[in-house]
């Protein structure tokens, strides 16, 4: 049985992403900052875990406290930000978090679990960036969370180049308009369906696609 760490999985698309794989024979480690409202995950079988992803001490806590496992997939999922914003009603106070939370954050998940992804079978490093983050795809607005997601992206290409000799695959997914709490009422793809996508996405990814930038159905976005 293959092996996930999900972050995120308290709502959206985490939650959804977490019942899709425990739903297709997955061992799932969903990770919340309440884990208590994840009662339903729960109810699936799914290894409910507390991380705040912008706590290095609790990071490297649930990484010990899985020494030892192999982790087939690490799915760095969690994020925040308002993508939705003109250059007059950017929050500039903002970036410090939002960067710790969709930048550094899927970095020093990547760094902990380095061991227990290169015991594993299927050695994935997937992390949910956004087409907004593609520099030759913008059109102007959102720009905490491009920037977000472009600087993600580099860190995932670069993941992609230190953690080749260890046969680790690291690639980055837009998983489509989802309507979530980033996504907002008007997205046209509901969780569930977008987790579907992304789970067939992962599960035919291989050791030719490390460091691309692929849309949930597999085809290459531009950097």
């Amino acid at each position: 049985m293959p092996t996930a760490i999900i972050t995120g999985a308290n709502r959206g698309l985490g939650h959804a992403l977490a019942e899709a794989f425990v739903g297709a024979g997955w061992r799932v480690h969903a990770c919340a900052r309440h884990p208590e409202r994840c009662d339903r995950l729960k109810s699936m079988g799914v290894d409910m875990h507390r991380l705040d992803v912008t706590d290095a001490l609790q990071v490297a806590s649930l990484s010990r406290s899985l020494a030892g496992e192999p982790v087939d997939l690490l799915l760095n999922n969690a994020g925040t930000g308002q993508p939705w914003t003109g250059l007059e009603d950017e929050a500039l106070d903002d970036w410090q978090k939002v960067f710790a939370v969709n930048v550094v954050a899927p970095l020093r998940l990547a760094r902990q679990f380095v061991g227990h992804l290169e015991r594993s079978e299927r050695k994935l490093v997937v992390n949910i960036s956004s087409r907004m983050g593609s520099i030759a795809g913008t059109s102007g607005g959102g720009y905490l969370y491009r920037a977000s997601k472009a600087a993600l992206n580099m860190v995932s290409r670069t993941l992609a180049e230190d953690l080749k000799p260890s046969g680790i695959t690291v690639v980055a997914v837009h998983p489509g308009w989802v309507k979530t709490e980033i996504g907002g009422p008007d997205a046209p793809t509901a969780p569930a369906e977008a987790a579907g996508h992304l789970l067939s996405l992962i599960q035919r990814l291989n050791r030719d696609q490390n460091g691309r930038f692929l849309n949930y159905d597999g085809q290459e976005i531009p950097w």
